[in-house]
């Protein structure tokens, strides 16, 4: 399923592949494409949308509604 996160705080590619590795932890097959320009993190997973957007949380970016 395509999801779709605004996450802020992410100003480097270091914070990307903290991100990315987040979302692999949880969905090692998951598809990720990741904009930083725009705060955007769009993700096909069949994970639950809540439990993507914690693992992001945990890395220590805000994921807006």
């Amino acid at each position: 399923m395509n999801q779709t996160f605004h996450v802020q705080g992410m100003t480097c590619g270091h914070c990307e592949k903290a991100v990315l590795a987040a979302i692999k932890t949880l969905d090692p097959k998951a598809i990720v494409q990741i904009d930083r320009s725009q705060d955007r993190v769009e993700v096909q997973s069949d994970q639950d949308h809540d439990r993507i957007a914690h693992a992001i949380r945990e890395e220590g970016y805000t994921v807006a509604a």
